[in-house]
């Protein structure tokens, strides 16, 4: 087939155009015309508009206004503000009005209209043009329908991954004998998605007590499924060995053999009453180091880093030891706290450090509670990262 040329196709519209007759372009234009008296009095209608509302012309033209065709509630809008604005404008754009039929259907459209003054100025006739907007409609409600499934679903999973996320927190923190222990987290940005930070406070014998402290790469679903395997696995490992190396050593086996293709970093703690207040053994897998404040008020970090766990066949585990006196307080954190960002400059171990200090005669949840206020009082905002602190104090003699 011949291709049309550009100029063929010019000379075929103007062509056709020359031939269109303008009453027949009128009357069965793809909208509705109408022409009424300033009063509204329709004096004019196309076939377009009869066929869709279903009027006989002679019964309509002469024998109703405009405004006698539109649902009440556009009768009085047409009344009230819009014939004001035609005769203050000169002109109606887009005003969507409800059209009743013949049969007493409602009738979406759209009106468009203009007001032709006499060479005095007075109202002579308005020109009014609709448009068939059940389509639009139709297309404006699925978009409504479809905003409020996609709210109903976000509620859904927002209440979904609250759910999971206190799954991964204890309900409430174990009263340890010898020991007051505080946790807070705090989600990133509005908490609708599962994070990857948890920590776990129990007991593995009558005489020893556990916390762990980690963050599995990755949020969402893939990382809660993580985060689960990774605090019950302590739980079960801690139960069977003694040493926290051990405990770690069996996460990482089960991360490697379920999902190779995660990591996480964590620490775990075991902590016995002795005479001198607390043996405390820490097993760090690629984690921040816990921060420790003595009762002098010097600062430390305990243990070596180690490396992540679940990213290779074998992992650096490193353990140490160091005895908890009264008035020792321990700070477990996680990146979330350190890495709290404000105009280039991150929230850092220093600062950790001084509100730990500062907040030192507290409780331990009051201590934790205020590490995270200030971690989010720096950036400004809602958590960047998620945010876990554990603390656990050594108290003195009379208290605190």
């Amino acid at each position: 087939m011949t291709p049309v040329s550009h100029d063929d196709a010019r000379a075929a519209f103007y062509s056709a155009l020359a031939d269109d007759d303008p009453a027949e372009l009128y009357d069965n234009a793809p909208c509705g015309y109408l022409s009424a008296l300033p009063d509204g009095t329709i004096i004019k209608a196309n076939a377009t508009f009869l066929t869709w509302t279903g009027y006989d012309r002679d019964k309509l033209v002469g024998r109703h206004r405009l405004q006698e065709l539109l649902a009440t509630g556009d009768r009085i809008f047409y009344e009230t503000h819009a014939a004001p604005m035609l005769f203050m404008q000169g002109m109606l754009r887009e005003i969507a009005v409800e059209v009743i039929g013949a049969s007493g259907l409602r009738l979406p459209m759209l009106m468009n209209a203009l007001l032709k003054r006499d060479d005095d100025g007075q109202p002579q006739v308005i020109r009014a043009v609709l448009f068939d907007a059940g389509e639009r409609l139709a297309y404006e409600r699925e978009l409504v329908a479809a905003r409020r499934r996609a709210e109903e679903s976000e509620a859904r999973a927002r209440v979904l991954a609250e759910t999971l996320q206190r799954s991964f927190l204890p309900r409430d923190i174990v009263a340890l004998p010898g020991l007051d222990v505080g946790g807070a987290y705090r989600p990133a940005g509005d908490g609708s998605e599962v994070g990857g930070d948890f920590y776990d406070v129990f007991r593995t014998s009558p005489q020893t007590q556990a916390i762990v402290l980690g963050d599995v790469c990755g949020k969402g679903a893939s990382a809660a499924v993580v985060t689960a395997l990774a605090r019950y696995t302590v739980r079960a490992e801690a139960l069977h060995v003694s040493s926290p190396t051990a405990v770690l050593a069996g996460l990482h086996q089960a991360l490697v053999s379920c999902y190779p293709d995660t990591y996480l970093t964590v620490l775990f703690l075991l902590l016995d009453r002795v005479p001198e207040g607390q043996r405390l053994r820490v097993a760090t897998g690629g984690h921040p180091l816990p921060l420790c404040r003595r009762a002098d008020g010097s600062i430390e970090t305990l243990g070596y880093p180690g490396s992540f766990l679940g990213m290779a066949e074998t992992a650096e585990i490193s353990e140490s030891a160091t005895l908890l006196r009264p008035g020792d307080m321990v700070v477990l954190y996680t990146d979330g706290v350190t890495e709290a960002r404000h105009t280039g400059s991150f929230f850092g171990e220093a600062r950790l450090a001084e509100v730990a200090s500062a907040s030192a005669g507290r409780p331990a949840q009051a201590v934790a509670d205020a590490i995270v206020a200030a971690a989010l009082a720096f950036q400004h905002g809602p958590a960047r990262d998620d945010i876990a602190v554990v603390v656990v104090k050594v108290p003195l003699a009379g208290g605190g």
